[in-house]
């Protein structure tokens, strides 16, 4: 199956459970040409709309989405904002932003749905790790929370800083922890340790940036998943990483939401509560 917008008919087999009420697709982006890119982005893929987007919910069955703003608008939330007002009571979103905000930015963002503040220092990096700390002292009276998308080299150099946050860690794509070393390597500790301690939590999304085999069972990523759950199954957001933006091969959804089940091995409440109950206590649903 190939394409992130084929009609639900199209998802493989009938013998997924279906989703309940209110699943969220924690990581997503929209891109749209009302809205221009920065001038330093990197990534400038073909439109991503929330009408396109909303072909994908029916596919999947989801209902909930949080819509994160790409690299690609540098600190421009303006195309963000934009779907959250499309989407309504159902979405909520994660900014861009660098230390010259005003506070009176943060509190209309945090009005219209935004519940963060990304730092992706991974793909056309516009914000610092030093931005990191200060941010999160201005967001945290918001109840907001950082999210991170960095390679494990910075994450092993930052992790006494995100330690001293005030506010919770939300790591993108499985922490970007590397395969084969999985959980051997230093960064699964990181992640672990901050999850256990209800101060971090991780995005199971991704699978195909951490695969080494690749398409369409990502095998060798399950094992780091099912380690991710044992070790704190109420720090864990599910999400798709639409349009996926990074490959020129796309992804099937429906076939990256059907991991999520294949991980959880039969426990369909885990797989309900990283859909529905997790996504709705960090980004207030």
């Amino acid at each position: 199956m190939a394409g992130s917008v084929l009609p639900y008919s199209a998802r493989a087999g009938d013998t997924v459970p279906p989703l309940p009420p209110d699943a969220c697709d924690c990581h997503m982006h929209v891109y749209d040409g009302r809205f221009p890119p920065a001038p330093q982005a990197r990534l400038r893929p073909p439109p991503a709309t929330v009408d396109m987007y909303r072909s994908v919910q029916r596919r999947l069955g989801t209902q909930r989405t949080v819509v994160v703003t790409p690299s690609t608008y540098g600190t421009d939330n303006s195309c963000t904002l934009d779907a959250l007002h499309q989407f309504g009571n159902q979405a909520r979103g994660i900014a861009v932003l660098d230390t010259s905000v005003s506070d009176a930015e943060l509190e209309r963002l945090d009005r219209a749905g935004i519940r963060g503040v990304r730092f992706n220092l991974a793909v056309g990096a516009v914000t610092t790790p030093d931005m990191i700390e200060p941010l999160a002292r201005r967001i945290a009276p918001l109840g907001w929370h950082v999210q991170v998308n960095m390679p494990v080299s910075e994450l092993e150099r930052q992790a006494a800083m995100l330690r001293r946050l005030r506010v919770p860690v939300v790591f993108d794509h499985l922490a970007r922890i590397p395969l084969p070393a999985g959980v051997d390597h230093p960064a699964f500790a990181i992640a672990r340790g901050l999850m256990q301690e209800r101060r971090a939590w991780v995005k199971l999304s991704g699978a195909y940036l951490a695969s080494k085999t690749g398409a369409p069972a990502y095998a060798d990523v399950g094992p780091l998943a099912q380690a991710l759950m044992q070790s704190a199954p109420d720090q864990l957001v599910w999400g798709s990483d639409w349009p996926h933006p990074t490959e020129d091969h796309k992804p099937d959804d429906a076939a990256l939401l059907d991991l999520l089940t294949s991980w959880c091995q039969g426990d369909r409440p885990l797989r309900d509560r990283i859909l529905v109950a997790n996504p709705a206590r960090l980004y207030r649903f």
